[in-house]
């Protein structure tokens, strides 16, 4: 059988919007055309790949198979077809992004807002999250993340400097509470915790001393999925809390948070672009990756 590449890639926008409509509206086609090209795949298949119901889009488990296997496939010929057809090297088309919702040097707006500027015709979409995912496979251009959890087997640009995780507290708990002078005082202390979801593990509390890093099992007062929230309840005097240094600049220069235990927080790699190593990239990343290595 040969394979209807043209079918794949309406089938893969599918996949990535879970949304008939959505798809056709991304290629300027119509929905009618798009549940053709869908219905004429799978009869080609013998298989059903897409479950429909009046609400809801999803993948059977071949559906899912197939998305996976063909998507890394179908990125490299977009790819090479756009790099084909920019001769002048002008940069087009949508750049999505994944990113850490703790990429604050990337997140913060300028950066962002002076890429946009120079490439006009680049259309940005990010999305802020914190799942660990193939972005291949699920139809992403490039990520950012931490250094120390991105593949081997990706490129990967820097974005910001080292960075350190701290603890913090308003200076109202601290004269309340006295300082701490080692992190496992923490267990004992009134904590702000940081988890994914709810059925997800508080975010570990992790430090190091004389070279070695340890884990404190701090008992949380409260917990939140929102990072600006957790500031908020520290700012308020709700306890101790900790995460990304950059998450809480703001509010120290302010004077309304105070870093503790900073003996205890040693500095790490820091945030990365990255993505995967491609003979014909896209003008569309070249550009944000050279963006990126421009002085500052």
């Amino acid at each position: 059988m040969i394979p209807d590449f043209n079918a794949l890639a309406v089938f893969a926008l599918v996949a990535e919007e879970r949304s008939f409509r959505a798809a056709a509206d991304r290629m300027g086609v119509t929905r009618s055309a798009v549940s053709q090209t869908i219905r004429k795949l799978e009869e080609s298949l013998g298989i059903a790949l897409v479950q429909r119901t009046t609400r809801s889009v999803s993948l059977t488990e071949a559906g899912e198979r197939l998305y996976a296997d063909s998507a890394p496939a179908l990125a490299g010929m977009q790819a090479a077809v756009e790099a084909a057809g920019n001769l002048s090297d002008r940069p087009r088309g949508r750049l999505q992004l994944a990113v850490s919702s703790i990429a604050e040097s990337f997140l913060s707006g300028p950066l962002l807002a002076s890429f946009a500027e120079q490439n006009p015709d680049v259309k940005i979409h990010v999305t802020v999250t914190d799942d660990e995912f193939d972005i291949v496979a699920e139809g992403y251009d490039a990520g950012v993340r931490l250094g120390e959890v991105i593949a081997q087997d990706m490129i990967a640009v820097p974005v910001s400097g080292d960075q350190r995780q701290i603890a913090v507290a308003s200076p109202a708990y601290l004269e309340r509470f006295g300082v701490p002078s080692h992190p496992r005082e923490l267990a004992a202390r009134r904590c702000i915790g940081w988890r994914a979801g709810l059925n997800v593990a508080p975010y570990r509390w992790e430090f190091s001393e004389a070279g070695k890093e340890f884990a404190v099992a701090v008992e949380d007062a409260i917990t939140t999925t929102d990072m600006a929230l957790m500031i908020r309840l520290a700012i308020a005097g709700a306890g101790i809390t900790f995460g990304m240094e950059e998450s809480f600049r703001t509010a120290m220069e302010r004077g309304e948070l105070v870093p503790v235990l900073e003996d205890f927080c040693p500095r790490f790699p820091g945030f990365y672009l990255y993505y995967p190593s491609r003979r014909n990239m896209a003008p569309k990343l070249r550009a944000l990756v050279d963006h990126l290595r421009r002085p500052r």
